[in-house]
């Protein structure tokens, strides 16, 4: 029962720390950053069976965490409120060709990691940028400016202003 006990907490805490470090995909992390993780894996390990190496003291402890997992995902499909809290809600970090600052320094994300982003949606001008969305995933959700081609209404309001 004790391994049960560690591994809830260990599990509260792992998840606290997720939380705590920010949302990065696993391919945005750096490579000490990757290196931490899994010297964090090995210690809450450790922490979690102390001396205890069987079998069962293993499995016990995978299912506790497969149990928090679940709770957890449940949780938050039942729950809209739930859902945010737990995982977190998408923050705007380009509006209208301008980079906002509150929001890159709130996830420590830096000028230079949105356009390598950007350069990956295929993007070249943070100007063509109408809406950048750090989503709770990680990812950045890019929606491009409309130059008005595509729109008749525009179409015919610039031809009546040229």
């Amino acid at each position: 029962m004790e391994v049960v006990v560690r591994a809830t907490v260990m599990f509260a805490v792992v998840y606290l720390l997720v939380r705590v470090l920010g949302k990065r995909e696993l391919g945005q992390m750096t490579p000490f950053e990757f290196i931490v993780m899994v010297v964090v894996g090995d210690l809450i390990q450790q922490g979690i069976t102390q001396n205890d190496f069987s079998l069962t003291g293993a499995t016990l402890a995978i299912c506790t965490f497969a149990f928090w997992g679940l709770v957890l995902s449940w949780a938050s499909y039942l729950s809209p409120k739930a859902a945010r809290l737990l995982e977190g809600e998408p923050r705007v970090i380009i509006q209208h060709g301008q980079l906002l600052a509150h929001s890159l320094r709130r996830d420590r994300l830096t000028r230079s990691e949105i356009e390598s982003e950007m350069r990956l949606a295929g993007i070249a001008s943070m100007r063509d940028v109408d809406w950048a969305v750090l989503e709770p995933n990680g990812k950045i959700s890019f929606i491009k400016r409309d130059d008005g081609r595509g729109d008749p209404a525009r179409q015919q309001d610039d031809q009546a202003a040229g």
